[in-house]
């Protein structure tokens, strides 16, 4: 058991001291973040399984507040809502569950964040298309190579390492500081 603990310890470790050499995507997507609310535009956030809790957990930080007060910021997971969601899996596949919603929800100005882990999961592909032809900008979150997403970002934050559980810690973790970066630059 403690050869387990140990081993993923140091494996978050040896992935957050990777980020550490290169976290010019931060400041990027930061940065995009804030200018999409600075100038009055919302925050579109998908993703599946731990990726939809993260964002959900985004979308709270930056409604909310992270650190401190200030006003709030338009942002709105499309994981939330049961009935959407079960509407649209019934009426038009699962695939299409974040797509229909960037449909309904998505302007040009506004930015959508894609997230998963593989960069492949087909209903956040879907969604990431259909927000670049609504002329949202789309930024990623992903592991490993950025998969079939990838190119359909603007921007994107590639998580160091291959291990499910260790990508999402660290998107976690650099979501953190981007919310935090946020909060700095419309306060």
């Amino acid at each position: 058991m403690e050869d387990k603990i140990l081993s993923a310890i140091k494996q978050h470790q040896a992935a957050a001291a990777a980020l550490a050499q290169d976290y010019s995507s931060i400041k990027e997507i930061a940065a995009a973040l804030a200018k999409t609310a600075l100038a009055g535009g919302k925050i579109l956030i998908c993703g599946n399984g731990g990726s939809a809790a993260d964002s959900q957990h985004i979308a709270g930080e930056l409604v909310g507040r992270f650190k401190k007060e200030r006003r709030a910021i338009a942002a709105v997971s499309l994981s939330t809502d049961t009935s959407v969601l079960t509407c649209l899996g019934n009426d038009y596949g699962f695939d299409r569950v974040f797509e229909r919603q960037v449909e309904a929800l998505g302007r040009p100005g506004d930015l959508l964040i894609a997230i998963s882990t593989s960069g492949s999961s087909p209903n956040v592909l879907k969604a990431a298309v259909k927000a670049r032809e609504i002329g949202m900008q789309v930024v990623g979150f992903f592991g490993r190579n950025g998969g079939a997403i990838l190119p359909h970002c603007s921007l994107s934050f590639l998580a160091p390492g291959t291990d499910t559980p260790r990508v999402q810690e660290m998107h976690i973790l650099a979501a953190h500081i981007i919310c935090e970066l946020v909060e700095d630059s419309v306060s």
